[in-house]
Parts: structure tokens; C-alpha cells; sequence
């Protein structure tokens, strides 16, 4: 493509000398007044036009078409960025210990502070305070599991807890009574919640947990979908 284009530019070059190299007799070619007479005389120089023509569309075009799929590689690559970094998960359970052990009874309402860690996907479960600081605003799944053993049959067998969000109780669960010696409940809820929001367990007053490294009681959160 590039020999036959410069074929053209030589054959039409504006420069030329309208001699031949056999000398200065031969008179110069009659002066054309249309392009529809110029490629009747010079059919060659008239397609070799069409030519560069189509072959400078051509390159318009493909350089237009490469600027936009470049713009909207950028935009995905940025779309994939907020992704990633807004991905938020995390598990935890009571104790990582093999012993059996429990937590509790106080005497207040008591954050519960789960020690062990299955994932904690963006940093947002504190495990110092037992609470998980919501950093991107959308819907979340949210879930409890509780366990306790009384000890013996005929004691107080007391499981309750409380999921909050910023001090306010959403949801609980209990478990009193002096038939079972061991019990378990859940908490399952999805919460639309804003950036910055605490959300936390709670151990009801009086009440208490059990657990080993079974890791029967747990608490987790995952983000279903971030608002826009």
C-alpha cells in the first residue's frame, strides 16, 4: 500500500516538469477545467487521489475508534477500582481458644468483643471493641448465632443478645429457662445502613455465652450492594 501510495504522489507531484526528458519539443498537455476532465486525461493520477482519499478516512476513522475504546477501558478499569475497594466482609467468632470457656453474666447491656477472625475483608470489624464501622453506604447481611450451656440440668440456661446499630436495638434473641442445659438462637436480618455507622452485639444483662473452638457463637456481615 505505502509503494503504490508513493507511486501517486510521484506521478501527481505539482513540481513536475512538463518536459519529457527527450527535450523541450513536445508541447505541455492541454490545461484540464473539470475533475470529471482531469480523470479523463489522467485516469491514474484521478484514482491514486481516490486512494489517499479513502486510505486518510480510513485512518480518521480507526484513530476515532481506538480514542473511544481507550476512554472506555479507562472508565472500566475505574469502575473495577471502586469495586475492589469497596468490598466488605467479614466473620468472626467468640474464642479462639480449645478450652471451653463462657462470657458473662454482667451486670449491664455489654458489647460482645468476638476474638477470632475468619475474614475481615476491608479492615471494618474492630476486634479491640467488638464493632463494625460501616464504610461504604448500601444494603448488608447481617447475622448472630448464640450459643450457651448451663452446666448441669436444672440450672439457668440464659442466651440473649441483641444486634444494634448505633446504640438502637434491631433485632434480639433469648433463651431463658431452667429445662434446657445447652441452647443455641440466630439473628438473620439485611439493613440498608450509611457510612459511619456502629453496629455491634450485644450480651444482655444477666445473661450469657459459651463457647470453644468450635466457634459456636459468631457474628458476620457482608455488603450486598453499595448504593450509587
Amino acid at each position: 500500500m505505502i509503494a503504490v501510495l508513493l507511486l501517486c504522489l510521484l506521478h501527481v507531484d505539482p513540481g513536475r516538469s512538463q518536459f519529457e526528458w527527450d527535450g523541450p519539443e513536445r508541447a505541455a498537455p492541454a490545461a484540464v477545467t473539470s475533475s470529471a476532465s482531469a480523470c479523463n486525461v489522467d485516469t491514474l493520477s484521478c484514482e491514486c487521489c481516490k486512494m489517499v482519499r479513502e486510505t486518510n478516512r480510513l485512518q480518521t476513522y480507526f484513530n476515532t475508534t481506538l480514542t473511544n475504546l481507550e476512554r472506555e477501558l479507562d472508565k472500566a478499569n475505574q469502575t473495577l477500582v471502586t469495586l475492589q475497594s469497596s468490598r466488605v466482609a467479614f466473620s468472626v467468632s467468640l474464642y479462639t481458644a480449645d478450652n471451653f470457656k463462657c462470657l458473662g453474666p454482667f451486670g449491664i447491656d455489654t458489647i460482645i468483643p468476638y476474638q477470632h477472625i475468619f475474614i475481615n475483608l476491608g479492615m471494618a470489624y474492630n476486634m479491640a471493641t467488638g464493632v463494625f464501622t460501616v464504610t461504604y453506604p448500601g444494603v448488608y447481611s447481617l447475622a448472630v448465632t448464640s450459643f450457651s450451656d448451663a452446666g448441669s440440668p436444672g440450672n439457668t440456661l440464659a442466651v440473649c443478645t441483641s444486634l444494634q446499630v448505633n446504640g438502637q436495638i434491631v433485632a434480639g434473641s433469648r433463651e431463658l429457662n431452667t429445662k434446657d442445659q445447652e441452647d443455641s438462637t440466630t439473628i438473620a436480618v439485611a439493613l440498608k445502613l450509611k457510612a459511619g455507622d456502629k453496629v455491634s452485639v450485644k450480651l444482655v444483662k444477666g445473661c450469657y455465652l459459651c463457647d470453644d473452638s468450635s466457634h459456636y457463637n459468631t457474628f458476620s456481615a457482608f455488603l450486598l450492594y453499595a448504593d450509587a
